[in-house]
């Protein structure tokens, strides 16, 4: 009888992650689902959802509507994460490895590489707005040199993986949710009603329509690297757990910080980038605010790179996936220096442009892996890349942004309905020529 073979990784943290992008093997599958809730908490409760929230602010939007457009824009983001982490335990592989079985061995390199470009985005704003924190606690310091402080510390959970990844985020949601309670209520006792509330008014369609767009962008563009996180979970664990404990953590934290950002840039007139607005309007806790954000940045971008990584494995780039990570914190840091001295504008662009290609990749993996369509080993699967670039096609008269007002949204006097639009096509397209496949090999 054959001995089973020794765990080289299983519950242990600080050892570096053995694996890439192949199958997690049995023995190492450990956890629980609970855990993806304060992952998705921790990893969310970070200064991109705060900046988030001074969007709403400058394009007039009541508080009102800016609760209901931040509402339903997380709901969909969160749905979207859920769906997709709830695939890791089945699958045991990464989020764009379940990718390439529906698009191909080849195709899968399209969305592999759109995220790759993405995750490095995200890293860039995170380490961008961290930077900006640290530089506040000591101005001595030159934005470079914060930012590489922050790169180093990031890139070393990013290296190490998994299982220190998770530890860290569990601390972080219990930290992080401290102080930014502290701050929450500093923000309703130090600062008069007036300031921080908004007319009700009618609905304005098209500032509504941009938050809802932005805040499903930001909790959504988490999806294509969902299931990197719930991989090692036991594959026998419920699929709906693993999908309820993330909805509910990236939806409390996502919205929660959204809606902080909104009360700090009304309170401080949004006249500051916001690290400064959230430290001048904390007032003697401005330090403690500070640190917060910092943090955020440091649980969020831990799992940029460690995507980031796996993005590349996808892309059949033959390196050990610690030194991707590393290649990804120096281009990662590179983008940080180009970006910092227009980051409002950098930010709000970046949030917009990233849903273009996500939402028709999103119809693909839904209908693909719940709609239990085939997926064979073939080099290029036909039916999922023409479904994702029909999508994309058909939303580009929608899109709405500096670069590129399509006509359809310029009617709509600016509104941004892409996401809908090639989330929708998408999966009908590859529904209806898919239709009477209905087994997963």
């Amino acid at each position: 009888m054959l001995e089973p073979t020794p765990s080289r990784y299983g519950d242990r943290t600080l050892k570096v992650e053995p694996y890439g992008v192949e199958p997690v093997p049995d023995v190492e599958r450990h956890g629980l689902p609970r855990a993806q809730f304060t992952l998705w908490l921790g990893s969310n409760l970070t200064i991109a959802d705060f900046a988030l929230g001074f969007f709403p602010v400058s394009l007039g939007l009541s508080w009102f509507w800016t609760i209901v457009a931040l509402g339903v824009g997380n709901l969909l983001g969160a749905w979207a994460l859920a769906a997709c982490a709830g695939m890791g335990p089945a699958a045991g592989v990464p989020q764009l490895m379940i990718s390439r079985q529906l698009f191909g061995r080849w195709g899968g390199a399209v969305p592999a590489l759109l995220n790759y470009l993405s995750t490095i985005g995200w890293f860039s704003v995170n380490n961008i707005l961290g930077a900006l924190g640290l530089q506040l606690l000591d101005p001595h310091w030159a934005f470079w040199q914060a930012a590489a402080v922050l790169v180093v510390v990031q890139g070393m959970l990013a290296i190490f993986g998994h299982n220190l990844i998770h530890v860290y985020e569990r601390v972080m949601s219990v930290v992080l949710g401290i102080l930014f309670a502290v701050i929450s209520v500093l923000l309703m006792l130090r600062h008069s009603p007036d300031r921080l509330s908004f007319h009700y008014g009618p609905v304005p369609w098209v500032p509504f329509a941009l938050v809802v767009a932005a805040a499903l962008s930001y909790l959504g563009s988490w999806a294509p690297y969902a299931s990197d996180y719930s991989r090692y979970l036991p594959s026998h664990v419920s699929s709906g757990r693993v999908r309820r404990f993330s909805f509910w953590g990236g939806l409390v934290a996502s919205l929660w910080l959204e809606l902080v950002g909104v009360g700090v840039a009304r309170a401080s007139g949004a006249a500051a980038n916001p690290i400064q607005a959230l430290h001048h309007v904390s007032g003697g806790f401005g330090t403690v605010a500070v640190i917060a954000v910092i943090l955020g940045g440091t649980a969020a971008d831990a799992l940029n790179l460690y995507s980031n990584a796996l993005a590349a494995g996808a892309l059949n780039i033959r390196l050990p996936r610690w030194s991707l990570a590393v290649v990804a914190s120096i281009i990662g840091l590179s983008l940080s220096l180009l970006g910092s001295g227009r980051f409002e504008q950098y930010y709000d662009n970046f949030l917009l442009l990233l849903g273009y290609w996500l939402s028709p990749w999103l119809g693909v993996m839904l209908v693909g892996w719940y709609g239990r369509r085939q997926a064979r080993p073939v080099p290029v699967s036909v039916p999922a890349l023409v479904s994702f670039a029909v999508g994309l096609a058909a939303s580009i008269p929608f899109m709405s942004s500096v670069l590129y007002t399509g006509p359809v949204a310029h009617r709509l006097g600016g509104a941004d309905l892409t996401f809908y639009v090639g989330f929708l096509v998408s999966a009908g397209v590859y529904g209806v020529w898919t239709r009477a496949k209905t087994s997963r090999v």
